[in-house]
């Protein structure tokens, strides 16, 4: 449709120009189809040939986090059901689900529907989905694939009912409960219970669980600290799910937990699915956790931002081609791997300022790997994991939900 209304604006534009005797002006060549994306690495590179910035995916240290995470499980009759919104691959996902993961979780619909055109056949939008036009998208992708959603409001609930109505599906919905990180979710106890009651009795629902993730506790540095968040939130699940069992309203499953907690919901006998996503990657903000006594293993660094130091201009200071188009900055600035004496310090649009120790110097076109803060924000920014193995290019995956935000 584009390539035709190109095609009659320069007829036209032609015809315009004949009437003023320009008839042997020849439009010059316009190109009718987008222009090929630029791909910063070809399987076979040398890491030192990849172009800048560049996110790379160290598919040792990748490999290994999802071993020890399994590793950590053993023995727990438990379920892995990882977020995808760290990764937005359905490539990572497929190998999640081949270490047994049972499924993956999203934020969005169109996330979700980027894992199911992906090959990822079950899929939890850990989140509400509220307008017509997502419901509608929702129960499409329900058609095609095991979709469940979340719910937190009576009127989300009779919609999402019209919605499978309309569309000729049962669909499951959990009711999400706020156990502490004060964002979505109803109220545990009667709250809760009453919502749930609604989805039990609509016709064209499925009560399916709880989502009951403490998002805030991710990130609570002291090992003890962290617990007593996630066992609050668990006697906040038990409040609910005893409301439930008197009302004779099965509760198959309470999912949540994250890469900071997941060990402690893993031991409640409370939690049935754990949602972890950035373990994978292990990013800056993460590392600064403390793990002791956690029973969660040491993950290991694998995705870093490459980058090309593209200005020398002082002895304590150099300039790299990664700024904030390159990494989130929301929890803090990147740090420098394995390379001492090297701190960054700043970051404006399409730069990231190096401070220098002294008697350190980096020069003019050298690479480094840099740790991002936040790692499920820094993804989004790129199109591809450019997967790394002892310094060559293996492989280049699509991170196919890229600005999935509808």
């Amino acid at each position: 449709m584009f390539a035709r209304a190109i095609i009659r604006a320069l007829l036209t534009q032609r015809r315009g120009l004949s009437k003023l005797g320009a008839s042997r002006i020849v439009p010059q060549p316009f190109p009718l189809t987008p222009m090929t994306y630029y791909q910063p690495a070809a399987i076979g590179m040398p890491l030192a040939d990849v172009d800048t910035p560049a996110l790379l995916l160290d598919l040792d240290a990748f490999e290994t986090n999802l071993k020890l995470l399994q590793q950590s499980l053993a023995g727990r009759a438990i379920k892995l059901r990882p977020h995808a919104k760290s990764h937005k691959c359905p490539e990572i996902a497929k190998r999640q689900m081949a270490l047994g993961a049972v499924g993956v979780c999203c934020q969005k619909v169109s996330e979700a529907q980027a894992m199911v055109d992906g090959g990822v056949t079950d899929v939890l939008i850990a989140n509400e989905v509220v307008g017509a036009a997502k419901l509608r998208r929702l129960t499409a992708l329900a058609a095609r694939a095991k979709i469940a959603v979340c719910a937190d409001h009576a009127d989300n609930v009779a919609a999402l009912d019209a919605a499978a109505q309309a569309a000729g599906i049962t669909l499951d919905v959990l009711v999400e409960v706020n156990v502490g990180a004060n964002r979505c979710g109803v109220e545990p106890g009667e709250p809760a219970f009453r919502l749930a009651q609604q989805i039990h009795h609509a016709k064209h629902l499925r009560f399916a669980g709880l989502q009951a993730y403490q998002g805030s506790a991710q990130h609570v540095r002291e090992t003890g600290a962290r617990r007593a968040a996630i066992d609050a939130a668990c006697d906040k699940v038990r409040n609910t799910t005893a409301l439930l069992a008197q009302a004779g309203i099965p509760c198959e499953r309470v999912t949540g937990a994250g890469t900071g907690s997941y060990m402690f919901e893993a031991a409640s006998s409370v939690y049935h699915e754990l949602q972890t996503g950035s373990y994978i990657f292990m990013d800056a903000d993460y590392a600064k956790n403390d793990w002791t006594e956690s029973g969660i293993p040491r993950f290991e660094h694998s995705l870093f931002l490459w980058t090309t130091v593209m200005s020398t201009p002082a002895r304590d200071r150099a300039i790299c081609d990664a700024g904030l188009k390159a990494s989130s900055v929301d929890s803090g600035m990147p740090t420098v791997f394995d390379t001492p004496g090297v701190v960054y310090a700043k970051a404006s649009d399409e730069h990231g300022v190096l401070q220098l120790s002294d008697g350190v110097s980096l020069p003019l076109g050298c690479k480094l790997k840099l740790i991002p803060g936040h790692c499920d924000p820094t993804v989004n920014l790129y199109d591809h994991f450019v997967c790394v193995r002892k310094g060559v290019v293996e492989a280049l995956w699509p991170i196919a939900a890229r600005g999935a935000l509808l």
